[in-house]
C-alpha cells in the first residue's frame, strides 16, 4: 500500500489523477491538499468524496507550519500539481506565481526531506523549455529558456527539486508534459473556452494569427504516465510526456466549431500576448523506452468525447463561468477555518 499526498488535487489534472489512482490501485490512499483558488473545484471530485481511501484537506503549500504538521502524518509519495498555471494571469501579476510555484515547492521539498518521503514527484510543463522553431523537439537535456513569469516560476521549481536531490539526496523525479485536454478543465484554457463560448454563441478569442503550435495529450494518458513514473521511474531523472499531436491553435478552434456545428465567424483575432511561444514539441523517447509508456487515446476520438463531456455537463461549467462555484466552497470550507 502507498500513501500519497497530492497537492492541487482539486484542479483539472490533479482531480483526474486522484480519480485515476483510486480506480487503478484499490490499496492506495490519497490525501488531497488544495487551497481552492479560482481553479480549484471540489465538484471535480464529488463522485469519490465518500471513498474511505480519500481525504480532502484545505491548505496552502506555501504555509510552512501547517505543511510540517501535515507531513508528520506520514506519506510515501508527494505528487505536486499545485500551481498557478495561466500564462495571461502571470503577465498581469506575477506575485501569486512566485508564492505558489516557487515558495510552495520549496516548503514541500523541505517537508519531504524532514519526514523522509520515499518519492517527491514534481509535475512540471514543457513551457519551461521556451519556444521552438518549425523543426525539432525538446528532450530532457534541453536548456530551460522560459518566456513568461508562469514558465519561469515552474522552471525555478524544477531547479529547486534538482538542488534538493543533489544536496540532500531527496528522491525526486520531474515530469514535463505537453498541453492536456479532457473533462473538468477550467474554461479559461483554449479547448474548454472554445467549446463553452461556441455553445453560448459568444466570440472565441484567438491570439495573433492563431498559428502557435501545441502538442495535445489527453489527461488520462498523462495520469497513466505519472502512475508509471511513481512505480518504476528512476529517482533524480526527468521524463517528458507528450502524445505527438501537434496542432495550431486555429486548427483546434476550427475542429471544435465543426463538432458543435457553429460558424467560424465566432473566431475573433486579438492582439498577441507578450512573449507568446511559437511552438512546443517533446521528444518522449525516454519514458517510452524506459517505462514502456505510450498514449492510448486517439486524438480525434478523445477530442470528440471531450466536446461531448462539456455538452453533457453544462451546469458544471456554467457555475464556473458565473462564479457560483466559488461562493459555495467559500461557504462550506473557508468558514470552517
Amino acid at each position: 500500500m502507498l500513501r500519497l499526498l497530492v497537492t492541487g488535487g482539486a484542479g483539472f489534472i490533479g482531480s483526474n489523477f486522484v480519480r485515476y489512482i483510486l480506480r487503478e490501485h484499490p490499496d492506495w490512499q490519497v490525501v488531497n491538499l488544495d487551497r481552492l483558488t479560482y481553479a480549484g473545484n471540489l465538484e471535480n471530485l464529488k463522485d469519490i468524496k465518500n471513498d474511505s481511501r480519500y481525504r480532502f484537506i484545505l491548505g496552502d503549500i506555501a504555509d510552512r507550519e501547517p505543511m510540517d504538521k501535515l507531513f508528520s502524518q506520514g506519506f510515501d509519495v508527494v505528487v505536486n500539481f499545485a500551481a498557478e498555471s495561466h500564462v495571461d494571469r502571470s503577465i498581469l501579476d506575477a506575485s501569486p506565481f512566485m508564492r505558489t510555484n516557487v515558495q510552495g515547492p520549496q516548503v514541500l521539498l523541505e517537508g519531504a526531506r524532514q519526514h523522509r518521503v520515499k518519492l517527491f514527484l514534481q509535475v512540471s510543463t514543457d513551457e519551461v523549455y521556451g519556444s521552438l522553431g518549425a523543426e525539432g523537439k525538446f528532450n530532457e537535456e534541453s536548456h530551460l529558456l522560459p518566456s513568461s513569469p508562469y514558465s519561469a516560476s515552474k522552471a525555478a521549481a524544477d531547479l529547486l527539486c534538482r538542488a534538493y536531490q543533489q544536496t540532500y539526496g531527496l528522491p525526486v523525479i520531474i515530469t514535463r508534459c505537453s498541453n492536456n485536454y479532457g473533462p473538468y478543465q477550467f474554461p479559461e484554457k483554449l479547448i474548454p473556452l472554445t467549446i463553452t463560448n461556441a455553445l453560448e454563441g459568444k466570440p472565441i478569442p484567438v491570439y495573433g494569427d492563431g498559428l502557435n503550435v501545441r502538442d495535445w495529450i489527453h489527461v488520462e494518458d498523462h495520469c497513466r504516465a505519472l502512475d508509471l513514473v511513481i512505480q518504476r521511474g528512476k529517482q533524480g531523472e526527468i521524463y517528458n510526456i507528450g502524445a505527438d499531436n501537434e496542432r495550431t491553435n486555429l486548427e483546434m478552434v476550427h475542429r471544435i466549431l465543426d463538432m458543435v456545428e457553429k460558424p467560424p465567424s465566432l473566431i475573433t483575432f486579438v492582439s498577441d500576448r507578450p512573449g507568446h511561444d511559437r511552438r512546443y514539441a517533446l521528444d518522449t523517447t525516454k519514458i517510452r523506452r524506459e517505462l514502456g509508456w505510450e498514449p492510448k487515446h486517439s486524438f480525434d476520438e478523445a477530442l470528440k468525447r471531450t466536446v461531448e463531456w462539456y455538452i453533457e455537463n453544462e451546469p458544471w461549467w456554467r457555475r464556473i463561468k458565473s462564479g457560483e462555484y466559488l461562493e459555495y466552497y467559500k461557504k462550506v470550507y473557508l468558514e470552517r477555518k
